[in-house]
């Protein structure tokens, strides 16, 4: 089978091109195959198989100069640009490996190309524009690679089941649609700002470099949610709030049961109320102490007590947003950095493909799934819990789950660990090991039974007025056991098991309805409603990808539902843009995201110009749009001639307006905030 499938009989020719997308994948690739040559400057190569690789992207698009010299100088004269055909160019520093990527491809003992680029609309993108400026012959076979991880035996797989690249035909005119709409209205939307509202923002920083304004359909949309969140913040007024808490029992046996204005209470629906279990004013909290605590002793009766078991289930697997918030989180780490890292541990061998949307398993991965779990019998931290899973047999059972949903994957399944490369852990860094340990606890929890908690909630009675305590205790650590602490969701979150005594918990449980208990006191505590919190970059990846849940149309609320706005393979590179432009700034030690004034200042100049891109409706537009064209449903020639229409449309439109003296007063607006 290895030599029919990759020593280049299949295609019937003297050898066989594999290209990769990097050199370290290419290696890979070439171990797989069994490619022992030497190395060539550049590829690869032995009597039947030659590996080469790009180094990224080679290939990109040419900026308006390249079209016509007189294009160069910005001039609302030269706007829309609009190219009836678009031209590429080869990427200077990438001009040497292209050169050999293009004789290689065009050799004439190369009659079959394996096109192993990451399996993906980037990685489709970047072959088909090297294919393209290289001028390949279209009588040349080529076959796509789709794998999910770099083990050798996933890639002898992705090599034995290779399609003919032209099913892939309409992944890739998606991918030249996605990156023609974000020249478009990059180069159009960035070039009409700046031109009528640069000099304003320019004169107002005292800048004499800085002058554009960058726009795009994703950043310009993030930029408005940090903007809208920071200004929510200031706007926020507090507004102090005052409970009534009773101190029940004594010593061990003490806890504090808190006041409700329910039903049958002097002050049910009162405005004297903030909400139901607080005052306005702490005069209004006094006299409800001063109306119970006549006559004592300050008895109360137990009106009802429940009690039951609470199953917790294991979370679902990671995809890449997941982790992102999580490395942000516990390791104070960009998402462009996670990304980097699990990139790495993905090339290494380690982990599946991390740039995925998905938090479950398919069905073909769960039928092997006992592998990844053998493997992790060599990594000492998780041993004994991987041989218990594979003991019990339970893996056998996974694909009936909620783990396993084939419907809710587009391109690959979660990240999870191959249990393989496990040698590797030692040459990567301390915080990518964490990211590892990570992974593969959250991987093998699903495999554990739910945590369980005991509850018991109490309702305490006296003169009319109802005091309420509730108690959560571990009763089984089910999937707590591997999981860890990964799984708390935020600082000071102890979800696993609230700290209360045996003896509280015994005597709790003693009580029965009618049973009466004193209270030590009657007490007044202080509180203020909080503003929201700003974004870290983690949660601003999980705010990208959940963005959409409030659109109206339905159909495109659905849509944008399951993907949000940008890709599981660009949000941290968005985010990495705006804070390189200045538009966003990073704390570092926090990882805590703020806009900064030229931030404001642009959007309040997009706000009043061209407001439709700060808003998530139309993202999830055009995400509709370039997965039609994806399925084949509409041709790249229809989505194009909607967004040609579009672009036109909104670039004359910024032409037109004539409102440049009235940002001032917003610049000045926003300005107080910075000085």
């Amino acid at each position: 089978m290895y030599n029919q499938y990759v020593k280049g009989k299949e295609c019937g020719t003297l050898k066989n091109l594999y290209i990769a997308e990097k050199p370290s994948v290419a290696r890979e690739f070439a171990k797989a195959l069994k490619v022992k040559a030497g190395n060539h400057d550049g590829y690869m190569e032995d009597e039947n198989s030659i590996v080469t690789w790009c180094v990224g992207h080679l290939i990109t698009m040419s900026y308006p100069e390249a079209y016509d010299k007189s294009l160069a100088k910005w001039s609302l004269d030269t706007i829309p640009f609009i190219p009836e055909k678009f031209q590429y160019e080869v990427i200077d520093a990438s001009a040497k490996q292209f050169g050999i990527v293009k004789k290689l491809l065009n050799r004439e003992d190369v009659e079959c190309i394996y096109v192993c680029t990451d399996s993906g609309r980037e990685g489709e993108y970047i072959y088909r524009l090297v294919e393209q400026m290289a001028q390949v012959d279209k009588k040349k076979k080529r076959k796509r690679v789709w794998i999910d991880s770099q083990t050798e035996e996933e890639i002898l797989r992705g090599v034995r089941e290779a399609k003919d690249l032209s099913e892939y035909d309409d992944l890739c005119a998606a991918a030249y649609s996605r990156a023609k709409e974000d020249y478009l209205m990059g180069i159009n939307f960035s070039r009409a700002l700046t031109l009528k509202y640069g000099p304003a923002v320019r004169g107002y920083l005292k800048e004499e470099k800085y002058g554009a304004i960058s726009v795009g359909r994703v950043m310009t949309c993030v930029l408005g949610m940090v903007v809208q969140r920071e200004r929510s913040i200031r706007e926020f007024v507090k507004t102090p709030f005052y409970r009534v808490l009773a101190a029940i029992g004594a010593e061990e046996e003490k806890f504090d049961a808190e006041w409700r204005a329910v039903e049958g209470s002097r002050y049910f629906h009162s405005p004297k109320l903030y909400k139901e279990n607080g005052f306005l004013d702490r005069n209004d909290a006094e006299n409800l102490i001063r109306e119970i605590t006549e006559p004592s002793p300050w008895i109360l009766q137990v009106e009802k007590l429940e009690k039951k078991i609470e199953k917790k289930n294991p979370p679902m697997l990671y995809n890449l947003a997941d982790l992102q918030n999580d490395c942000s989180r516990i390791f104070k780490i960009s998402p462009d950095e996670t990304l980097r890292l699990v990139q790495e541990m993905y090339e290494k061998k380690l982990v599946t493909y991390p740039r995925t949307d998905a938090r479950v398993l398919s069905t073909a991965v769960s039928k092997e799934i006992h592998k990844n779990i053998s493997g992790l019998k060599n990594y000492s931290p998780l041993s004994g819990y991987a041989e218990q899973i594979l003991q019990s047999g339970v893996y056998q059972k996974i694909s009936k789950t909620k783990y396993v949903n084939d419907k809710q994957i587009t391109d690959h399944y979660a990240i999870i660990p191959t249990g393989q490369g496990l040698n590797a852990l030692n040459s990567i860094s301390a915080t990518a090991n964490g990211i590892y340990d990570m992974i593969a606890r959250r991987f093998l929890s699903v495999f554990y039974p739910s945590a369980e908690y005991q509850k018991a909630a109490l309702t305490l009675e006296r003169m009319g007025e109802r005091f309420f305590a509730s108690f959560k205790v571990l009763y089984k650590q089910g999937f707590l056991e591997v999981a860890g602490k990964a799984f708390t969701k935020k600082k000071g979150d102890e979800e696993e098991e609230e700290k209360f005594s045996p003896e509280l918990i015994r005597w709790i449980a003693s009580l029965k309805r009618g049973s009466q208990v004193e209270a030590g006191e009657f007490m007044i505590k202080e509180g203020e409603t909080k503003p929201p919190s700003r974004y870290t970059s983690g949660s601003l990846v999980i705010a990208m990808e959940k963005a959409g849940s409030d659109i109206e149309e339905e159909e495109l609320r659905d849509y944008i539902k399951g993907s949000g706005i940008g890709t599981s393979a660009t949000r941290a590179e968005i985010i990495k843009k705006l804070i390189n432009i200045r538009y966003l700034h990073l704390n570092k030690k926090t990882q805590v995201v703020s806009p900064t004034l030229k931030g404001e200042m642009v959007y309040d100049i997009v706000y009043y110009s061209i407001n439709a891109l700060l808003q998530p409706k139309l993202t999830a537009s055009w995400e509709k749009g370039l997965g039609q064209v994806e399925r084949g449903e509409i041709t790249e020639e229809e989505y194009m001639k909607i967004l040609k229409e579009f672009v036109v449309k909104k670039t004359e439109q910024i032409k037109s307006l004539q409102n440049q003296n009235a940002f001032l007063p917003l610049f000045d607006r926003a300005a107080i905030y910075y000085k």
